[in-house]
């Protein structure tokens, strides 16, 4: 090999060198370590990047803007052990009382987790809907069932998913798009609930005519 082809391999190999160093660097730098909610919580996990998954605890949550506060615990492990997170960058609409969350992020000097990224799964949850009513056909009943457990079955109004927190969950309709309601709603919505997707509610109509939903699920196939 001549003084010039080495000289051209020399440069080679030292471009492969750094390439290498930096991969790993950023590599090291965005990977992040798996702990449970017990880790995190008594500060063992470290300092470097974590991801935690755990249940979100029922009420615990607030919303301010777009930060979200909430705690979470180990449903495997002690449940009174419990994990602060918090994450700015928005509410996912299913996002609720009782959902899975899995939270990467940095322990912060306060004990809370500072979440970067956050990913709510909540079961699949299905419901038979044969005996449901129709939104036009629960609020023709008017007052003779205000506050008596019922189930009703109708689409997601499109526009009108929010966050868990908000007076009104979403609104449903009948399939004409005649009968609306508004539904009012804690807990965790099944995945991938979107604009016009079906839904079967059990709960009771308050005085006010939103509906007071205890559970949402998918219908039946």
């Amino acid at each position: 090999m001549n003084a010039k082809a080495k000289r051209r391999l020399a440069v080679v190999l030292g471009i492969i060198a750094v390439v290498v160093v930096v991969l790993a660097a950023f590599g090291a730098g965005t990977s992040a370590k798996t702990t449970t909610v017990a880790q995190a919580a008594k500060g063992s996990a470290g300092s470097g990047k974590i991801q935690v998954t755990g249940t979100v605890v029922d009420n615990s949550y607030t919303i301010d803007g777009d930060v979200l506060t909430f705690s979470m615990y180990d449903p495997d492990g002690d449940q009174s052990v419990q994990l602060k997170v918090r994450y700015d960058k928005g509410v996912s609409a299913t996002f609720g009382n009782g959902v899975q969350a899995i939270c990467t992020g940095r322990m912060g000097s306060d004990g809370v987790l500072e979440c970067s990224e956050l990913v709510t799964k909540c079961p699949s949850k299905y419901e038979s809907a044969t005996d449901a009513l129709s939104v036009a056909r629960l609020v023709a009943y008017g007052s003779d069932v205000v506050d008596k457990p019922v189930k009703v079955t109708g689409n997601v109004q499109a526009g009108t998913l929010a966050s868990a927190g908000n007076d009104v969950r979403l609104v449903i309709e009948d399939a004409d798009g005649a009968s609306s309601m508004p539904v009012a709603y804690d807990g965790a919505l099944p995945d991938d609930v979107t604009d016009g997707t079906a839904l079967v509610l059990t709960g009771s109509l308050d005085s006010a005519g939103t509906f007071q939903a205890t559970d949402v699920a998918l219908p039946n196939k």
